[in-house]
């Protein structure tokens, strides 16, 4: 067993309903004898038995005396509508949410479900959703799921858009009015650190802040901006907490107007960031934020690395790619997707449900843009190790 500070029952349950979710075990599927699961997770049959009570309790499976344990069949409304929605506003702009919404498509189908995507006309993985919808598109896509009574919709809230907010609560109680429940997938409706009372899946964003921020402290880094763009989403301003956090745990001052606001593609913005060269590091945004930051420092004749540092977060594909490849955080896409169909289910079963965050683990990944291999050879294994794919530290 792991160190997982859970009770053993707990953590075998979980174990179970991801197994559940990813599809591994699909409904009416026999789940593992209660001896195999003594043997697989080296517990006692009474730690197994209560963890197989607690599925059943929650109506995630179904025990048959003689017979075993199996999956149960979601409960819904109308069995013959069972349909979930995507509302992710930002999809042909944010490389994380065409992976998330891929592999929410493939466990929807899994547990019966079919996954309309927002723009689209059916249910299809074919279809061509309009990959960044204005408000008035998102708000006509919500009516049509209202129309179509849905069992459930995940929602990215909108981001870089002015009167978010407003856009984004409008829609999310709207599908609340008619008893659609709603997911909020990567970030909350409104400003950290408020918590509206939506579930919600995403990263950890605070705590991925602070690790990147511990990263270029302990490179030597002191003088540290946050570059992001005008009407950035919530989850950046957790980013931008954690890396405040990191500063104040270690007793070290802040740098003057450390948080930069504006678009790293203007020249002004870069001239202005860069002038007299204040700071040791950049960390942005986000890993796009980050690709358009290098590359305006190069054609102003900057060098990354060597005259300054820069990181991102999400590791999309593209950050290997670039001239200095870019140290980042990972967002653990398949762990969301899984985590926020496992709370639509449960959801859909019981309306009743407390509002729940799941925040996930992030995960440091080290390339060249944050200067760990500065004076390292392009022959040394650890450089090319880091061209390749980056070195990976867990929290």
């Amino acid at each position: 067993m792991s160190d997982d500070p859970r009770p053993k029952h707990q953590r075998i349950s979980q174990d179970l309903q991801n197994a559940i979710a990813t599809g591994r075990y699909g409904v009416g599927a026999r789940l593992p004898s209660e001896a195999q699961l003594v043997r697989q997770h080296l517990v006692s049959r009474p730690t197994v038995i209560r963890a197989l009570k607690e599925l059943e309790a929650r109506g995630v499976i179904e025990r048959r005396m003689g017979s075993g344990s199996f999956v149960r069949r979601p409960e819904v409304s109308d069995h013959h509508t069972r349909q979930l929605g995507l509302l992710i506003p930002g999809l042909g702009r944010t490389e994380i949410f065409e992976l998330i919404c891929g592999e929410l498509a493939g466990l929807a189908r899994s547990h019966d479900y079919s996954l309309l995507w927002g723009g689209a006309t059916h249910a299809s993985l074919d279809a061509n959703p309009n990959p960044n919808l204005t408000a008035e598109q998102a708000l006509e896509i919500c009516e049509q799921f209202v129309k179509r009574g849905l069992n459930g919709v995940f929602f990215a809230p909108f981001e870089l858009v002015a009167h978010r907010e407003e856009i984004n609560r409008q829609i999310a109680e709207r599908f609340r009015q008619v008893g659609i429940p709603v997911i909020l997938i990567d970030r909350d409706i409104g400003p950290f650190p408020k918590r509206s009372d939506f579930d919600l899946v995403g990263l950890d964003n605070m705590a991925a802040g602070h690790l990147l921020a511990e990263h270029f402290l302990k490179l030597g880094c002191q003088r540290i901006a946050f570059v992001a763009r005008p009407h950035s989403a919530s989850t950046v301003d957790a980013r931008i907490a954690g890396v405040r956090e990191a500063f104040v745990r270690r007793g070290l001052d802040f740098p003057r107007d450390w948080v930069r606001i504006g678009d790293p593609k203007e020249a002004v913005f870069t001239r202005r960031l860069l002038a007299g060269r204040p700071w040791d590091a950049l960390l942005c945004a986000n890993d796009y934020t980050a690709a358009e930051l290098l590359r305006s420092i190069q054609q102003q004749g900057g060098r990354v690395p060597d005259d300054i540092r820069v990181a991102g977060f999400d590791d999309v594909r593209f950050a290997t790619l670039l001239s200095s490849p870019l140290t980042t955080v990972h967002q653990p896409c398949r762990d969301i997707a899984v985590a926020a169909l496992r709370a639509m289910l449960d959801r859909i079963l019981d309306p009743t449900l407390p509002p729940r965050s799941q925040l996930l683990t992030p995960t440091l990944v080290v390339r060249e843009s944050c200067g760990t291999y500065i004076g390292t050879s392009a022959s040394a294994p650890g450089r090319s190790a880091g061209r390749a794919t980056g070195k990976v530290l867990k929290t």
